[in-house]
């Protein structure tokens, strides 16, 4: 059984969204894998806490992966 794990910054996302995250994420595992795999597939999404993840030496927080976003939909 596939077992798919999405790490996020915690508060990053709403709930509405992590579902989504997982929504998308087993249909794209599904067509791969094929739909009698569905049942099986998991997908797990891992809240890291602010300032515990970092790019370039810099610690995130929720706000700047939620600016990231804008200013890629802008």
């Amino acid at each position: 059984m596939p077992l798919v794990t999405i790490d996020v910054i915690k508060d990053a996302f709403t709930p509405t969204q992590k579902h989504d995250l997982i929504q998308r994420v087993t249909d794209a595992m599904v067509s791969v894998e094929g739909e009698a795999l569905r049942g099986v597939t998991w997908v797990k999404v891992n809240e890291i806490e602010q300032g515990d993840w970092a790019i370039g030496g810099q610690a995130l927080t929720a706000r700047d992966v939620q600016n990231m976003a804008a200013s890629k939909a802008a």
